[in-house]
């Protein structure tokens, strides 16, 4: 596992039915990885992501606080798999039972809770070599 950090949103709005652009770069090398999520997942990682104050929680802030206070902690997220130019993402939750949970999710909903919950971003290797390119 590689792990990456958000390095770039691309929105654009004017054509809100195209898909949407977020980039992961490696954090300690060159590779980028070129994710296409729809236009509401983008908006709700730009908006935490530039601190922008929210009148009520979005569905990914109000996870987060669930896990919260329910005793949860969102331990890392991990992209593992890249089929017919769909990612999959995994959530990986460690319970107040001292567990820990593998929950089944998309990439830009992953994104979107790792970074409300500050939990660190993976990409398996093997997805990396089939959708990454060097910056």
């Amino acid at each position: 596992m590689v792990e990456m950090e958000l390095f770039e949103i691309r929105i654009d709005e004017s054509h809100w039915r195209q898909p949407q652009v977020i980039l992961l770069k490696e954090k300690n090398g060159a590779r980028v990885l070129p994710i296409i999520i729809g236009l509401f997942e983008a908006q709700a990682i730009y908006i935490k992501v530039n601190n922008l104050p929210t009148v009520r929680p979005f569905s990914h802030d109000l996870l987060a606080d669930m896990l919260t206070q329910l005793g949860g902690r969102l331990d890392k997220i991990v992209i593992d798999e890249l089929k017919a130019e769909t990612f999959y993402a995994k959530l990986f939750v460690d319970t107040q039972q001292g567990k820990q949970l593998m929950i089944d999710s998309r990439p830009s909903d992953a994104i979107a809770l790792a970074l409300r919950s500050e939990a660190p971003i993976f990409v398996s290797e093997e997805v990396l070599e089939q959708g990454a390119r060097e910056d």
